[in-house]
Formats: C-alpha cells, sequence, structure tokens
C-alpha cells in the first residue's frame, strides 16, 4: 500500500505564532464500535495505516511534540498531546485523524487548549536574591553567592522547559485541568501577590521532593479554555502519580484555593501499539 497521504501540512503563518512557547491541545477519543463495524477489512487496514502515520512524532511535517496514550477507565480510549509553535499545524492532526478511513469510530470525548508560560511566580535574579536576603543570608555570605551563581545558571534552562518542553520518556501520564478559587472566603484573585508568591514557593518545594519519579508541565488556557491552566503529570509509575498529587494537596495554594476538573490517566505508547492495543 502506499504511504497515506493524510499527512497535515504545515501553515508558516507567522501571525498567529507566540512571541514565545508553544500551543498545546490536548484529545481524548473514544472509539465507537458499532461505526468500527461498519467498515471493510481493506478500511480497517488503511485506516490503522494512515492513523499510525499520522501520529508518528517523527513523520515529516508532524508537530514538535506528539505523544500518544491509552486511557485508563471509560472516560476516554485514546489520548493525545500535542504541541507545536503553530496551532493549526496542531489542529491539522485533528482534522486528518476526522477525515482518515477510521474517522467515524474516533468520537471526540474531551479536549483542552493551552499555551505553555513562565509563570509570575518564577522568580527572576533580583527577586530571588531579594527572597535570600529575606531568609537572613547575607549578601557577603559565601552561601549567598554561591546560590545566585546557581541559580542564575540553573533559570534558563528551567524557562526553557517551561516554553519548550521536552517529553520525558515514563510510562505515565495524567491531565487535569484546574482553577484558582474565586469564593468569598478563599479568593485567589484578591490576595497580595506577595502572599500568592509564597504559597506557589510552597507549593514548588513540595513537587521538588518527587524529582526522578514525577515531572509536571503548567500550560495557561485562561481565555483559551473553560479552566485556567491545564497540568500534564508524567509518571514512573502510576503510585508516583497518586503520590505527588496527594502531597501537594495540603499545600495552602491547592487545599484553599485550587479547583480540580476531570482527570485522565493513560499509558504512553507508540501509535502501532495504541491501535493494536484498542483493538481496531
Amino acid at each position: 500500500m502506499n504511504r497515506p497521504t493524510h499527512a497535515p501540512q504545515a501553515l508558516p503563518d507567522p501571525s498567529i505564532k507566540l512571541a514565545e512557547g508553544w500551543h498545546c491541545l490536548h484529545l481524548y477519543y473514544r472509539i465507537d464500535q458499532s461505526a468500527l463495524r461498519q467498515l471493510s477489512s481493506a478500511q480497517l487496514a488503511e485506516g490503522r495505516e494512515v492513523v499510525a502515520h499520522l501520529l508518528d512524532p517523527a513523520r515529516p511535517g508532524a508537530p514538535v511534540r506528539l505523544q500518544t496514550s491509552i486511557v485508563s477507565g471509560h472516560k476516554a480510549d485514546l489520548g493525545l498531546m500535542i504541541m507545536d509553535p503553530n496551532p493549526l499545524l496542531i489542529d491539522g492532526v485533528r482534522q486528518a485523524l476526522r477525515s482518515s478511513p477510521l474517522g467515524t469510530a474516533l468520537q471526540p470525548v474531551y479536549s483542552f487548549v493551552s499555551i505553555t508560560e513562565i509563570s509570575e511566580y518564577v522568580p527572576t535574579i533580583e527577586q530571588y536574591a531579594e527572597r535570600l536576603r529575606l531568609e537572613g543570608v547575607s549578601a557577603d555570605d559565601p552561601a549567598y553567592t554561591a546560590k545566585m551563581n546557581a541559580y542564575s545558571q540553573r533559570l534558563p534552562m528551567m524557562n526553557r522547559q517551561r516554553l519548550c518542553p521536552d517529553f520525558p520518556n515514563w510510562p505515565v501520564t495524567c491531565f487535569y485541568p484546574m482553577n484558582k478559587a474565586r469564593h468569598p472566603q478563599a479568593n485567589w484573585f484578591m490576595e497580595p501577590f506577595s502572599r500568592r508568591s509564597a504559597l506557589m514557593a510552597e507549593h514548588a518545594t513540595s513537587g521538588i521532593k518527587f524529582a526522578g519519579r514525577a515531572s509536571q508541565l503548567i500550560t495557561a488556557s485562561t481565555g483559551l479554555d473553560d479552566w485556567e491552566w491545564g497540568v500534564t503529570l508524567w509518571g514512573r509509575n502510576p503510585e508516583s502519580i497518586k503520590d505527588i498529587v496527594y502531597t501537594m494537596r495540603f499545600d495552602t495554594a491547592s487545599a484553599m484555593y485550587a479547583e480540580f476538573g476531570p482527570f485522565y490517566v493513560s499509558y504512553l505508547m507508540s501509535p502501532v501499539e495504541a491501535i493494536d492495543h484498542l483493538q481496531i
């Protein structure tokens, strides 16, 4: 069979690119078994090949990040996470799947649109220096110089990972949307920046304890979707996902101010492995 021709073409319009960072789309599909049964053997074979090609992150013209997973539970069957500077290239994957021979069997059940960002709570070099002074570390202390040098070297790499992230090669991933509360007794947006920053610093400290077990990416969705942020976690096993979410919920930033949407836990596979697992 000839190579499928359903791959989306890049649309290089610079006007829709971000000043920095990438667009992000999470997509979740359920396999419609009745629609699958309507396809002939030839259509199924072609559809498998087309979808496997579309979801291949190494194919020419693919988005810069394209990850396929199998969802645990009844909410969905297939999960995709797609990132690229061009949102239309990302949407091209969605449209190509819809118009593929398997399109009638791929029922979309959830999506989330967001972009990468450097949070306002990530301290600049100057803010980090002020934090050290507030903690009692004098500017003439050798420990102050050592910490400042280490942070200065680390910050550009951390910010690059936030804006243009690499995906860890770990088998489990979890996505959920979240808001900050606006309740009369717990309105995050009415708190002064200094308090919000301190609470987020506490929150980050909790997460650092899971280095090597779990990795987290926060993407921004205010004005882009129904929730304000999307949280993507990767873990070495499901227990790592459970432990980091449970631990961080005790932080004040979560316990008092966080509101969570649905959780989608899935297991990473290559496109071919995913198609086989779904018994298409």
